[in-house]
Parts: C-alpha cells; structure tokens; sequence
C-alpha cells in the first residue's frame, strides 16, 4: 500500500508501507504460518486459528501437509505450491489474494519462505501491493544455533550447500573472512560429503550437527569439524541435519580457520609450517582435542593420512 500524504524527494523512488490489520475489501493476506519441524506441539495456537479463517492453504507437500490439519481438525481447501509448479501456481494465488481471497503458506516443516519457493510468492505479492503477514513458530536454523553451544551474536544463515565440490567450494570461498557462526541445512545421505569438504578447509574450527530437532531422537553432536565429521563416519546420521559451524573471529589466532584456506595466515602461508609434525599435533591436543583428534587435524593440514603422522611420531620417538 502506498502512503499518500508523504511528501518525496525528486528523483526518488517513493517507499510502500503495509498495514498488515487495516480493514479493506481487497486485495486478501498472504499468511506466512510457521509449522511443527518435528514435535507436533511446536505449532501455535495462533497459527492453528489462522489455518482456520483462511479460505485457503498452499502447501509445500499436501500430504505432508493434511496430516497436520486433520490432526487439528482444519478442513479448509488445500493447494500445491512448490518448487515444481510455482511458475503456474503462483500467478493463480496472486490472482486470488488480489480478489480478497485470504491464503495461508506453509512448508512441510518450519517457517515457509525460507529455502523454498515461498519467497518468490512474497515478492510477488509484495510488488503487488498484497500484505505479507507473518505466523511465526519453530524454526530449525535458529532453534539449532542456539544449543550449538557457538557464538549467536553474529551468524549467517547459508541454507543447502551446493551438491558438486567446485559449487561447494565456490561458496566457502566467499565464506572465508565471515566472522559470524555459519547455519547450513543438509539432508543425511549428503551431509558427509559436505563436511569432508569442509573440513578440507577448517578441520579445526569448532562445530555442531544437530538432527531430528524437537524429534524423538534430538541430537547434537559437538566438536571439531574432524571430530563431527569422525563421528558421522562411524554412526551414519538418520533425519534432517543443520550444520553450524563458528565463523573466523572465534577461532582467530588458534590457526583452526582464519586466513585463506584450511590453515592459512594473514600472509597466503601456512601457520604450521615452521612446526616439526610433532609440535603441529602438540598444538592441536593444547587446544582441547584428543591425540588421536589431534593427529587426523594434523594429517588433514599437511595432506596426510592419519596413519603416516602416526607411523612418522612412532619413528620419531624411537630415534
């Protein structure tokens, strides 16, 4: 909605204002309601009334989708909206909210828009001048970030990383120099692939990957990127992960992720190169980790297998 006593400035361009509750005929709402990303009982009474008084709900998955609502009794019409048919469908749901027609989207777990086709029928509505209003309710990024046990007062939310290494490492490229904890989403059969890659880089930074949130079996595996990454090699993860990992203002100084790639300092070297192998694990094992930890940060820095900084440290102790 545009306001009209505002005076403007020539050759600017004129801002929108929404008021989400004034009363009108037209156009509708478009509801962003927030449902359960596990325990049923993450939804909010809010949230159920609204699924209640819409004339209609666009879900992500309807199936996923109608079990919620049969579950709180909500028999209101259901529609697909999803990555697949958005270009067909979101043209159809502008075109209902622009005749009054008040429309609830949700996904099939958390708050709808994120990571999905969800903020491309925002900014549709947006531009059509159709008010956006929240439901807020459980969220995955940020319910994970907060039992991390990782710095919260800067982060960035990155979502699902790219599926190909040189896509992946495209992207920690640009995340180098983020001071800021780092949320990504990742599904279980792929969440080893994108930590070895990783871990590449910051082996030694501080992590958690936190699963099945408000689920049944919650967990949060804490750690180094290797000592995670160890972990999900021996006990494969089952359900969603988010991974989060601490970004370079906490791990400056320890040369476990600052600089340009995995170990590397202000000036492009590295921090450990003027360490013998045994001082390299020394500091590892300074900084909280186990030796057999210690020695997996130590080979993955200088490109070696755990069993040659092994068999070197035994040869070592033996001259």
């Amino acid at each position: 909605m545009i306001r009209e006593d505002r005076e403007m400035i020539p050759g600017t361009e004129q801002a929108s204002v929404q008021r989400s509750f004034a009363v009108r005929e037209t156009p509708g709402t478009l509801y962003l309601v927030a449902t359960p990303i596990g325990n049923l009982e993450d939804i909010t009474f809010r949230a159920i009334r609204t699924l209640k008084e819409v004339q209609l709900i666009a879900a992500e998955d309807t199936r996923q989708t109608r079990k919620l609502l049969t579950h709180f009794d909500i028999q209101n019409r259901l529609v697909s909206y999803h990555e697949h048919n958005r270009e067909a469908s979101g043209p159809e749901l502008i075109r209902l909210l622009m005749e009054g027609q008040h429309i609830a989207l949700v996904s099939d777990a958390g708050i709808p828009a994120i990571s999905d086709p969800g903020a491309e029928l925002v900014r549709d509505a947006v531009g059509a001048g159709i008010p956006v209003v929240p439901i807020p309710g459980a969220n995955a990024a940020l319910s994970a970030l907060v039992i991390s046990g990782l710095p919260t007062d800067r982060f960035l939310f990155v979502g699902f990383p790219p599926r190909e290494r040189k896509g992946l490492n495209k992207l920690l490229d640009g995340l180098e120099g983020e001071s800021g904890t780092l949320i990504f989403y990742e599904s279980p059969h792929r969440v080893k692939k994108s930590l070895l890659v990783i871990a590449e880089r910051w082996s030694g930074r501080k992590a958690a990957i936190v699963r099945e949130l408000t689920k049944r079996h919650e967990e949060a595996i804490r750690g180094t990127v290797a000592a995670c990454l160890e972990h999900l090699e021996q006990i494969p993860p089952l359900g969603e992960c988010c991974i989060i990992i601490e970004g370079t203002s906490s791990t400056a100084g320890t040369g476990t992720g600052t600089g340009t790639g995995a170990s590397g300092d202000a000036n492009g070297g590295q921090w450990w190169s003027s360490l013998t192998l045994a001082q390299h694990v020394a500091h590892y094992e300074s900084l909280q980790s186990n030796r057999k930890e210690a020695m997996k940060l130590a080979a993955t820095d200088r490109g070696l297998s755990r069993r040659d900084v092994y068999q070197a440290l035994l040869e070592t102790n033996e001259q």
